[in-house]
């Protein structure tokens, strides 16, 4: 059988390479280390790169500066999403919402047990009444279930009005950032 390859496929195919037509050749690998182009390696500060040894190591110089560079950055807030203005705000003033209810609560229990509602009622019992009355009954009026469903009412209006309210302001922000470019904030990044 006759070999019908020129002789530079004959060479690599002696050599241990592919002889097959389509594959992908390995490139040669040559025994000396690499060595990394001129630009990146690590010359001392202010020395020339061109004649510098291959195996030059950067010395740190006396005196340097220890403490690190804080790292700055100027953002502008250019656009506030209306829609996720809205749900955050509706989640804050939710949280809020129960909070002023339970402060509510905690206040009305508190103020009983120091006996504010039995002595101002009384005082105002006196005042208002007349031989056939008794008067105001403050104590009645001031009942704990009255004080929470008139604190819930206010809730429920607070959430509403404080989503609204929020979700106008993003589209108030939108149409200033238009005109003006935004609010610009400068943060820096500790170390």
């Amino acid at each position: 059988m006759t070999d019908t390859r020129g002789p530079q496929t004959q060479q690599q195919y002696a050599a241990g390479g592919s002889a097959l037509p389509g594959e992908r050749q390995q490139p040669q690998q040559s025994a000396q280390p690499y060595h990394p182009p001129q630009a990146y390696q690590n010359a001392p500060a202010g020395a020339p790169t061109a004649g510098a040894p291959t195996g030059a190591v950067r010395r740190p110089r006396t005196g340097a500066r220890t403490t690190p560079r804080t790292r700055k950055a100027r953002l502008r807030v250019a656009k506030a999403d209306p829609w996720s203005v809205m749900k955050v705000s509706f989640l804050l003033s939710i949280a809020l919402g129960i909070c002023t209810i339970i402060a509510a609560a905690v206040l009305w229990m508190v103020m009983d047990a120091m006996g504010v509602f039995s002595t101002v009622g009384g005082t105002i019992s006196e005042a208002t009444g007349s031989n056939e009355s008794n008067g105001f009954d403050l104590q009645s009026f001031l009942s704990l279930p009255r004080v929470l469903m008139f604190t819930t009412v206010i809730a429920v209006i607070d959430v509403v009005l404080a989503t609204a309210l929020a979700t106008l302001g993003a589209f108030i922000y939108n149409l200033s950032a238009g005109f003006v470019g935004g609010i610009e904030l400068t943060l820096a990044e500790d170390e």
